[in-house]
């Protein structure tokens, strides 16, 4: 039985000095995060496929139960659709090999364009993945979330690789009009969809987003506090990524809800102890 709990990021310039020691070279910077998170979401590879040395640097820096939900490139998801991906999908597989079970699933998040008329390319781009890793899709058209139909036939394409359905949980964010910068930002970009507190798989995966008041966040989050208590006690594995507008708390926001988790299943293992961020002395 585990939870595991993380951010959009292993690395922020709010954090450092204060999170996270400060100057840190980039070598050292993941290390130090997994000190207060034990998973993280891969981002940066939707960007870019990481050079080979690079993924290794990650590996090296986390221990064998850290865990990434690696996002796929735009290239496949974004820009070909899933289609003619083979080149492509073959380089970022490659290239990923070094993290071995600590890629906890790879993450395909498809545009908001990305239609309930589109699910049958999906389906085949899943039925010609490789079965040496778990994945995990994450939607954003409106279709799947108010029309039943249309989500049983994402759940079907699902079923067949045994996947995931990733909710991105923005319904707490947007209770309330935005009262930073930050927020004002986010208010603009983030997806505003119903939500979806269902698993389809023994690792369901959450992104939830709060705002930049620490107590909004907690307030939002404790109809997932339940629910994941009871994916654990159903013998479910859950990941939970805290994020906020300007995710400058997100560490020991994500900390804080794997201990009100553990309040729930106390047989829940604790975090490690974050690294300190001035070195321990004597006096």
């Amino acid at each position: 039985m585990r939870l595991h709990v993380g951010c959009a990021m292993w690395t922020h310039r709010s954090w450092q000095g204060r999170l996270l020691a400060h100057p840190l070279p980039s070598h050292e910077r993941l290390r130090h995060y997994a000190s207060w998170c034990n998973a993280v979401e891969g981002n940066t590879t939707f960007y870019a496929t990481p050079a080979s040395d690079t993924v290794v640097s990650w590996a090296r820096q986390t221990g064998p139960d850290f865990r990434f939900v690696i996002k796929m490139p735009k290239v496949i998801t974004h820009e070909r659709r899933l289609t003619d991906v083979d080149e492509a999908l073959h380089a970022f597989l490659a290239a990923i090999e070094p993290l071995g079970p600590r890629a906890h699933a790879l993450w395909i998040q498809l545009p908001g364009s990305f239609a309930p008329a589109d699910v049958p390319a999906l389906a085949r781009f899943l039925c010609r993945l490789t079965r040496s890793h778990r994945y995990a899709v994450e939607v954003r058209h409106p279709a799947f979330f108010n029309d039943p139909r249309a989500a049983r036939l994402l759940e079907a394409a699902l079923a067949t690789v045994a996947a995931e359905w990733i909710p991105f949980d923005t319904t707490a964010f947007f209770q309330s009009p935005p009262s930073s910068d930050a927020e004002r930002d986010a208010w603009t970009r983030k997806p505003r969809l119903p939500l979806r507190p269902l698993a389809l798989t023994d690792r369901p995966i959450v992104r939830y987003l709060g705002r930049d008041a620490a107590e909004r966040t907690i307030e939002g989050w404790q109809r997932w506090i339940d629910i994941v208590a009871g994916w654990l006690r159903e013998g479910r594995s859950p990941t939970v990524f805290v994020h906020t507008p300007d995710n400058a708390d997100a560490p020991p926001l994500a900390r804080r809800f794997h201990d009100e988790v553990r309040v729930r299943v106390p047989g829940l293992d604790a975090l490690p102890q974050p690294i300190p961020t001035e070195p321990l002395t004597l006096f």
